[in-house]
């Protein structure tokens, strides 16, 4: 049998790949190449065989078909160990082929172009070099398949101080790591033409294709024994943390990340100035004002108890006055907002931990992403709750009536609700959050708890509650607190005793007809 050790070398990232070539050379692999690579491993002084030589066939169709041959692919595909593969090679004149090293055309740079056109995408999709990788991959006790250019000094290492072998269980870690990248590949590929081949069809389809990249890992998960790891997801194209840029403080947290992310998704909802103090992922403090200094200065005195230590979501540059004014907050653990001025960030990197995030513009909203949550078993997949509630969709339904001031409080109200966890309560007042119920069991509960917050504010408070109110005690209590109105979806059996007691409290209420769960 041929004891000359092959491999086929094509890659697009041609970073390391002379020495890589050289040292395989050294180690006596003959080295078989395509198009750009042969090129440069020959200026190089790099012995090379075109594949074309191996193939017979001249490279076509301004190379979209050149590796796509038997004499290529039954050279990685025939197992060693099976005598009948061993056969048909020397049957066929196919040469074993022991090493692959591939890397893809840059499909995903190429998208990540301003305004690159569908063709180009198209022409950047690689099909030969995803059929190579598998290939070897599927046969990995035979041949060594590498993607990663990190990978190419340990490989070099282990052929030297391993009598030029490389071992089964180095195969096996780089063939899953190939078919973990040539999924990601293929993902990046599917969401692509998704959005431009079919953008209007139901994004609901029969496989769940999710693409992400491995940022980095975390020092741990919620928990200090759980291990963790942040992941980018791909072409998102809206402020989002896997984008985001981390200019100052220690690093980003499991639970920093889903604060964050609480912070950013509320103040995504507001077109005025606004503020969110964030703890455990429900707004401590939250507030809207034609200042952002202002609303940053009311969204703390929400709560400024529970403030300390929280995370601020800002929907504005920062500018030096309001850098000035956060640099006065008691420990503030993370700060996300659109941009900063090098003034204002240099104040806010007085206190080195203080993380500081720019996430860019927050006007776009990228309609195809969805939320999706892992159970045993499975994944949920949902729209995301971009439901607005207008004027024109809610129905008052107690004999006092709101008048407009009534109406933007009562909307602000139903904005902040939708981002509480379930069973959720706010009471606002002047564009600002005064009392939070969240997570409670019962709904009665969660008014209690925002009334004990709110304290004195909750007189001529506006309720919001996320789903409707299965009886009255919840309405009374807060008419018994002085909250002035109520918004809330409605549809409960009960919703005339509900409707009744607003009456009897002199209270306003305004159904939506829709909830707005956070779970």
């Amino acid at each position: 049998m041929d004891k000359t050790k092959r491999a086929i070398i094509s890659v697009s990232d041609k970073t390391g790949i002379i020495e890589f070539a050289r040292g395989l050379s050294k180690s006596g692999y003959q080295i078989i190449s395509t198009g750009g690579s042969a090129k440069v491993l020959q200026e190089a002084g790099v012995d090379v065989i075109l594949i074309s030589e191996v193939t017979g066939f001249p490279e076509i169709l301004d190379g979209r078909v050149k590796t796509l041959h038997p004499l290529v692919f039954g050279g990685i595909l025939a197992r060693l160990d099976n005598l009948d593969h061993q056969r048909q090679l020397k049957e066929q004149k196919i040469f074993p082929i022991d090493m692959v090293v591939v890397n893809l055309y840059p499909f995903e740079k190429t998208i990540s172009k301003e305004e690159v056109s569908l063709e180009e995408a198209i022409e950047n999709i690689d099909i030969g070099g995803p059929s190579l990788l598998r290939a070897a991959a599927k046969n990995y006790q035979d041949v060594t398949v590498i993607i990663d250019p990190s990978d190419y000094n340990r490989i070099l290492d282990e052929l030297n101080n391993s009598h030029g072998n490389i071992s089964l269980s180095t195969k096996k870690e780089l063939a899953v790591k190939t078919f973990q990248y040539t999924s990601y590949y293929d993902s990046l590929i599917y969401r692509y033409l998704t959005r431009n081949l079919t953008p209007n069809e139901d994004c609901f389809s029969d496989y769940l294709v999710i693409g992400a990249k491995k940022l980095n890992d975390l020092r741990y998960g919620e928990n200090p024994h759980q291990k963790a790891a942040f992941y980018k997801e791909n072409l998102v194209e809206e402020a989002n943390l896997g984008s985001a840029r981390l200019l100052s403080g220690k690093e980003l947290s499991y639970n920093n990340l889903v604060d964050l992310e609480a912070a950013l998704s509320i103040v995504k909802e507001f077109d005025e100035p606004s503020v969110v103090f964030i703890k455990h992922t429900n707004p401590c403090g939250l507030a809207t004002d034609d200042s952002i200094e202002t609303a940053y200065d009311k969204a703390y005195q929400s709560d400024p108890l529970s403030a300390y230590g929280s995370i601020i979501g800002i929907n504005r540059r920062v500018e030096e006055k309001l850098a000035n004014i956060i640099g006065n907050t008691p420990f503030v653990e993370a700060i996300i907002a659109p941009s900063y001025s090098p003034t204002a960030l240099s104040i806010l990197k007085e206190k080195q931990n203080r993380r500081i995030i720019e996430v860019g513009d927050l006007r776009t909203q990228d309609r195809h992403v969805k939320e999706l949550k892992k159970i045993s078993g499975g994944f949920l997949l949902q729209d995301r709750d971009f439901k607005s509630i207008f004027f024109e969709d809610m129905k008052v339904v107690t004999e006092k009536k709101p008048d407009r001031d009534d109406i933007e409080e009562l909307l602000l109200a139903w904005k902040m609700v939708k981002h509480v966890k379930s069973n959720a309560i706010v009471l606002s007042q002047n564009k600002q959050l005064v009392g939070v119920g969240a997570g409670q069991m019962s709904r009665v509960d969660s008014v209690l708890i925002a009334i004990r917050k709110a304290g004195e504010r909750a007189k001529g408070s506006y309720l919001a509650s996320d789903a409707f109110f299965p009886f009255a005690d919840g309405v009374e209590a807060a008419g018994k607190a002085g909250v002035k109105a109520i918004i809330q979806p409605g549809g409960s059996k009960r919703d005339e005793d509900v409707i009744k007691a607003a009456n009897k409290l002199g209270m306003i209420m305004v159904f939506t007809g829709y909830r707005s769960f956070k779970h």
